[in-house]
């Protein structure tokens, strides 16, 4: 056994029972903690055929809240049933930074090719977690893919929270954390001409929360917007939240998605990190996303 898994394994253990068997989706889970792919689900019929969907848009609702982060591969949808599809979970939230396809502002670009300077998602983060109100779900749609690589990596942050020991819970136990986009957002479009605006999104969030449809608690601190732990002295702070973003990183929690061609990703914000790898250049990675807004975390 490798040292971490030594350290780890002990700490979190991973508990499954017979759960209530799925009905009009297939469920093939990535790993026991986090991830799994959806089968028997055609999101472009589901999105405009009310009299059939209620029962399949409840199991994948359980199916998301199970799994964290759920995939769909083969789809073949519009831009109008991308974003219908995010509506049937909530109303849409905008990036306050990033570019759009088309006209409407809540269908976000996601693209990468041999000119890109930088690629979406390349660092360990939660979406906009600087918000107010941060996204609940994040649904990927990418129509076009590299030949190899480019996979995405998602974490859970209850199996992060739950390994911790004891005393680290009491001691998070009350505090809050500042999310700032300034760092992020500022000048990071300006290869798509997205001016910059006058000032980004800040919040102040629990570092761990409670999932308002689980119970579940969840670390709530992330690498790309978390910057420092509030009431305790800066180097405190440093060294805290360089640990628990470390902790939260581990590949014990994690799986890892191959994309294929018209696939879908939709995670769930609140209890996930989620790192895309841009190890493809020059070949190009492009598609667009739907956010549903959430929640203040509590």
């Amino acid at each position: 056994m490798s040292s971490l898994a030594s350290k780890q394994g002990p700490r979190y253990r991973h508990t499954t029972g017979e759960a209530e068997p799925f009905e009009t989706i297939g469920v093939e889970k990535l790993t026991p903690i986090i991830g799994a792919e959806i089968s028997g689900v055609d999101i472009a019929k589901l999105v405009s055929d009310e009299s059939r969907s209620n029962r399949q848009m409840d199991e994948i609702h359980r199916a998301l809240a199970e799994n964290l982060v759920i995939f769909f591969r083969d789809q073949h949808i519009t831009p109008a049933q991308h974003l219908a599809f995010g509506r049937k979970f909530g109303e849409l939230h905008i990036h306050p930074a990033a570019p759009h396809e088309g006209d409407d502002p809540a269908l976000m670009k996601i693209h990468a090719d041999k000119d890109s300077p930088r690629a979406n998602g390349e660092g360990w983060h939660t979406d906009v977690s600087c918000d107010v109100e941060p996204p609940m779900g994040s649904i990927l749609y990418i129509r076009q893919c590299p030949p190899r690589g480019g996979d995405t990596l998602f974490a859970s942050m209850y199996a992060a929270y739950e390994s911790l020991s004891d005393r680290m819970k009491a001691y998070l136990d009350g505090l809050t954390a500042l999310h700032d986009g300034e760092q992020i957002y500022r000048g990071l479009y300006d290869n798509y001409g997205v001016a910059d605006k006058p000032a980004y999104p800040r919040a102040e969030h629990p570092i761990v929360r409670t999932h308002p449809v689980t119970a579940k608690k969840a670390l709530y601190v992330n690498r790309g917007f978390t910057r420092y732990i509030v009431g305790i002295p800066r180097d405190e702070s440093d060294a805290m939240l360089d640990y628990l973003c470390q902790h939260a990183e581990n590949p014990l929690f994690q799986c890892r998605f191959r994309w294929t061609e018209n696939a879908i990703a939709f995670w769930d914000n609140r209890c996930t990190q989620h790192r895309a790898m841009w190890d493809y250049w020059p070949h190009t990675r492009s598609g667009t996303r739907v956010t549903v807004k959430g929640e203040r975390p509590v």
